[in-house]
């Protein structure tokens, strides 16, 4: 068997959402594909920025790169998507999941969204599992990773699979299932299928969070994660992750950027129209 390209890897951490973006390109390759791009959203005072996406972008020119594609692996709940802006900046086409209809049609009722598009037709590429992208010497392929959310791919190229929050670092453990579509026991089966890749193949994680102090890390291997996962390690039955699981995630905060994120997110990072003055809003529901 041929061995895998090792694709080039640079990642970007944004230290406010604890968020890794990537720029994946074949080795001597101009084009490349972005993984997880973050706009960036001041909640005290309801302004967007660009910043992280700044930095991609600049690192892109200098290297005389061109973007192919840019990917999300999941709708992000903790911080708002990158894809439009960083597609209109660069031409480049926008991909995601195609259960991400799943959670529009979810989400257009939270919001009370009439007349929005719950077909994913905000994204040029809905991707089904198994499904393949040809970037310039790299074959995306696309794995269904359900569990974190229904819409949940990872992105497997090369020596190289991203996994968005499916697996975090072997320390951190795995995504919380308590987002409206996901379940424990399907996320148990979406880690086995990624630790069923070669030993050897290089994952890198949406998230890290450097818990006991330790430095920011986003890379690790399909063998570190099978040997050392808190939650996911061989020997781990699904029951018992589905129990650690449940457990642990009665006792997480919602995401302090859920609100706003998610109606943004399920626009493929497009905000909402302005209004008659000139002013886009977003839409908070109230509760008791």
């Amino acid at each position: 068997m041929p061995q895998a390209v090792a694709p080039v890897v640079n990642a970007f951490f944004d230290p406010v959402t604890w968020t890794i973006t990537y720029v994946v390109r074949a080795p001597g390759a101009s084009a490349c594909v972005v993984i997880d791009p973050v706009l960036n959203y001041d909640r005290r005072n309801g302004r967007v920025s660009t910043g992280s996406i700044d930095a991609v972008c600049d690192f892109v020119k200098t290297h005389g790169l061109s973007v192919a594609w840019v990917m999300d692996t999941h709708v992000h709940a903790d911080h708002m998507t990158g894809l439009a802006e960083m597609a209109r900046r660069t031409g480049a086409k926008t991909a995601i999941g195609g259960n991400v209809t799943v959670v529009q049609k979810t989400f257009a009722g939270l919001y009370n969204l009439p007349g929005f598009p719950c077909d994913g037709s905000q994204f040029d590429r809905l991707l089904e599992d198994g499904d393949q992208i040809q970037v310039d010497g790299l074959c995306v392929t696309a794995l269904h990773v359900p569990g974190h959310t229904p819409a949940c791919m990872a992105y497997h190229i090369g020596d190289a699979v991203f996994v968005g929050d499916t697996l975090f670092m072997p320390d951190f453990g795995t995504a919380r299932c308590d987002f409206p579509g996901g379940d424990a026991a399907t996320l148990y089966r979406s880690t086995r299928r990624l630790l069923e890749l070669p030993p050897d193949t290089r994952m890198f994680v949406g998230h890290d969070y450097g818990p006991g102090g330790r430095d920011i890390a986003w890379e690790t291997s399909v063998a570190a994660q099978k040997a050392t996962n808190i939650h996911a390690r061989d020997g781990i039955s699904e029951a018992e992750f589905v129990t650690m699981r449940q457990s642990r995630d009665a006792t997480l905060e919602m995401p302090e950027l859920l609100l706003p994120s998610l109606q943004v997110n399920i626009r493929a990072g497009n905000l909402p129209e302005p209004e008659s003055n000139g002013t886009r809003y977003l839409k908070f529901p109230l509760r008791r």
